[in-house]
């Protein structure tokens, strides 16, 4: 097998704690296999929750069709990300992929602008990842509110958000305290009480006579749409807020330094998701818009799988319907939690990041990253509306995907690089796709959802998404300045 740099990649695939690139241990362990890899990346298709309104009212029953090609346009980029990780077994997915490719090797100055840009390419993903937590925080908040009457007359909306946070994001810190695995078996349990139930509810209309085709088919698009460069760019923003659901499985990735055998199991765990992500992003999208029309979503924006659950299951299926809400929200922000620390790691232990980032327990977990998530997150609670913390959000996760994509080509360009093993291969000619899908992210995605962010009268939305970006540069200076007195200190004891 090729070496690169001196390191053994196949020893290093082999053994229970996981080298960097730059040969210091990471601390993470590898200690699941592909299948509880899924469960906690299979929470996946519930990022369409907070989508399903604001969707339907832009593009009615089209947002079906947005829906499905989003989904495939996942397909597409995770051929890519899928060769990748198994081309880098000890990146910690698109955070490490950028990283690894987008660096000067044996580069012994101060400030290596090229790990500059696979270094924003990780904080793009960690900002993409991160507002996970607070936006199905607030659902939560909004539902229990919905839930429990006496609970409304006493706390606001906002309180219950702030309490639910809390409690979800405490919890999920101590359940993966020990690792990974540990959270993989909650995400087995919450997979079982959210998946359930959601099937039952996409379904049974089907069964009830509830769901009517003619709701789908007389209203396609809303009827003062017109294809001009207004409509296209809107269309492009939908498209941005789009794969930040429906392209998120890439997530399954995340965990190669913590696959036992990430050349099997990371493809298995990527494409067994996005199977998965497309019969559900498709389903439940028809039959909510079968069920109540694109008038009846308008009625229930933020919540309509509870009139769906009512029309089909009477008033205990509404009540059904919340308690198993709640369940997947928790599924998803424990996948957003995991994700977003493990990338706060990878940046850190790759010199992107101050290196207390790095940090990891006993068991290899980022328990340090995980709190100041957490924390970060009950801030962004304050914000109070889910859908403009995804549209800033989603400029980050554009850019994560745009930056990776580029990352793929020039990993498969450089000679060098094009002459590591890749246990799994994408097939012949994908650096042309993943270059046509990159710069469908950067710029096309990135000028949509900024432009829809306008119209919409959000630039609030623009603004943080651009400052939280933003301030990853000087975190970057400082952190190169840590490294080079550290290597100083090293040299000069050695």
């Amino acid at each position: 097998m090729e070496k690169e740099e001196g390191i053994d990649w196949h020893h290093a695939e082999q053994c229970s704690k996981v080298v960097c690139e730059t040969g210091e241990e990471s601390g993470l362990e590898r200690s699941i296999d592909w299948k509880q890899g899924l469960a906690i990346a299979v929470g996946v298709p519930l990022l369409i929750l907070p989508s399903i309104g604001y969707f339907a009212g832009w593009l009615w029953s089209a947002a079906i069709i947005v829906w499905g090609l989003s989904v495939f346009q996942g397909f597409m980029q995770n051929l890519a990300y899928g060769e990748l990780a198994t081309t880098f077994p000890k990146a910690s997915g698109l955070p490490g992929f950028a990283q690894n490719v987008f660096k000067t090797r044996n580069y012994t100055g101060k400030y290596d602008k090229s790990k500059l840009v696979g270094g924003f390419s990780a904080w793009s993903y960690w900002f993409a990842w991160n507002p996970v937590l607070a936006i199905f925080a607030i659902l939560v908040g909004f539902y229990l509110h919905s839930l429990f009457p006496g609970l409304a007359a006493t706390f606001s909306e906002y309180q219950l958000s702030l309490a639910a946070g809390i409690v979800i994001f405490g919890g999920l810190i101590l359940i993966n305290y020990r690792g990974v695995s540990s959270g993989a078996l909650v995400g087995y349990i919450l997979a079982a009480l959210a998946f359930v139930p959601l099937i039952i509810i996409a379904l049974a209309p089907y069964a009830t006579g509830d769901f009517v085709l003619a709701n789908i088919t007389s209203t396609w698009l809303p009827t003062d749409w017109v294809w001009n460069l207004n409509s296209i760019l809107v269309l492009l923003g939908i498209f941005a807020m789009a794969q930040w659901s429906a392209c998120a499985w890439e997530t399954a990735a995340i965990y190669g330094p913590e696959y036992k055998n990430p050349g099997k199991d990371v493809p298995k765990a990527l494409f067994t998701c996005g199977a998965i992500c497309l019969l559900a992003f498709v389903v439940v999208q028809t039959t909510v818009t079968g069920v109540l029309g694109v008038d009846g979503i308008a009625n229930a924006p933020i919540d309509p799988m509870l009139p769906v659950a009512q029309a089909a299951l009477g008033d205990m299926g509404s009540t059904v319907a919340i308690v198993m809400l709640i369940a997947a929200m928790v599924l998803i922000i424990q996948t957003a939690y995991l994700g977003s620390a493990r990338a706060m790691h990878s940046m850190a232990i790759e010199g992107n990041l101050p290196r207390v980032f790095g940090k990891v327990n006993s068991h290899g977990t980022p328990i340090l990253a995980m709190v100041v998530i957490g924390i970060f997150n009950l801030a962004l609670i304050s914000m109070g509306t889910p859908t403009a913390i995804l549209a800033a959000s989603a400029i980050g996760y554009v850019c994560a995907n745009g930056i990776s994509l580029f990352a793929y080509v020039k990993a498969k360009a450089d000679p060098h690089l094009a002459g590591l093993e890749r246990p799994f291969k994408a097939p012949t000619g994908w650096k042309n796709v993943a270059l046509m899908f990159g710069l469908f992210n950067i710029p096309l995605c990135l000028i949509g959802i900024i432009y829809l962010n306008s119209i919409e009268g959000s630039w609030f939305s623009t603004g943080v998404g651009i400052l939280v970006l933003g301030l990853y540069v000087p975190m970057w200076y400082y952190s190169q300045h840590e490294n080079h007195v550290a290597r100083i200190a090293e040299s000069q004891a050695a």
